[in-house]
């Protein structure tokens, strides 16, 4: 029987046309708009772009959405290990309840997480009373505004690492443990060091979200100028005050802070990938 060789379907011109076509929506889409914020930004002179950064309430608003990241990342990236190890190497009832858990926070709107935790921690909350009692303030403070960007970003460390995990197996654990190693010297030695880019890259992510975290912040914040106000918060603020060109001043800011960690990022992935085709490459070897 003779081999019917299939034929050959010259889509060139279709390849290009896609390409087109994803390349003006990005444009349109990303590009074009990042821009816009640069050029209103500096629409008015060097001299009132640079006082809208230095003005006391940009700088305070700056000071407290990175005092957030930096206690938000950390905190997400511990529950972020320690659950992604409990679901990819472990077997145990409610398993996919938990797992289904950790996607709540994405489907949730941020403003309702917000009044969730106005509803538990207010005044008029479940702890409400027994807080002011106490002399402990959630609301309107740096707290409840901890809380709300945990909530809505813990799942992006978690989610990063459960799939990278469970291809990885446990075997390694297994092994080590079989060696006499215990739980503590085999995360650090064996777990660790296999999840250190997945990690990373949840990291950058969950960075990212917690910079520029708008809505469940806003309502737990108070929008105290100088004092509750995150950099998304004070931008608001600017704009509604019709501060235009000083609101796109301190919103570039941000889109700097995304664009370099983007640029992390994508020096991560091509770190990780880099990494894994020198393993494949050394065990063909």
């Amino acid at each position: 029987m003779a081999f019917v060789r299939p034929k050959q379907h010259h889509t060139g011109w279709g390849k290009w046309v896609v390409c087109g076509i994803a390349a003006v929506f990005l444009i349109v889409m990303l590009v074009l708009p990042l821009l816009l914020v640069f050029i209103q930004g500096l629409s008015q002179g060097i001299k009132l772009y640079w006082d809208s950064l230095v003005d006391e309430n940009a700088v305070e608003a700056i000071k407290l959405t990175l005092k957030i990241a930096l206690i938000t990342v950390p905190l997400n990236a511990i529950f972020g290990i320690a659950v992604a190890w409990l679901l990819s190497k472990f077997t145990f009832r409610g398993k996919s309840l938990l797992m289904t858990l950790i996607d709540l926070p994405m489907a949730v709107s941020p403003v309702i997480v917000g009044f969730s935790i106005v509803l538990v921690f207010g005044i008029r909350g479940w702890l409400g009373p027994w807080l002011t009692e106490h002399d402990i303030q959630i609301i309107f403070a740096l707290p409840g505004m901890v809380l709300a960007t945990i909530f809505v970003t813990f799942p992006l460390v978690a989610r990063e690492l459960i799939p990278f995990m469970q291809s990885q197996g446990r075997q390694e654990e297994e092994v080590a443990a079989t060696l006499g190693a215990r739980g503590w010297r085999i995360f650090w030695r064996v777990t660790l060091p296999n999840i250190k880019w997945g990690l990373i890259y949840g990291i950058f992510l969950c960075n990212a979200r917690a910079i520029g975290e708008f809505g469940a912040v806003s309502v737990v914040s108070g929008h105290v100028q100088g004092l509750t106000n995150t950099i998304p918060l004070h931008i608001q603020i600017l704009y509604n005050e019709y501060q235009f060109s000083a609101s796109f001043a301190v919103a570039s800011l941000l889109v700097l802070f995304s664009l370099i960690t983007m640029i992390i990022k994508g020096l991560v992935e091509w770190k990780a990938q880099r990494t894994q085709q020198l393993l494949k490459e050394s065990g063909e070897l």
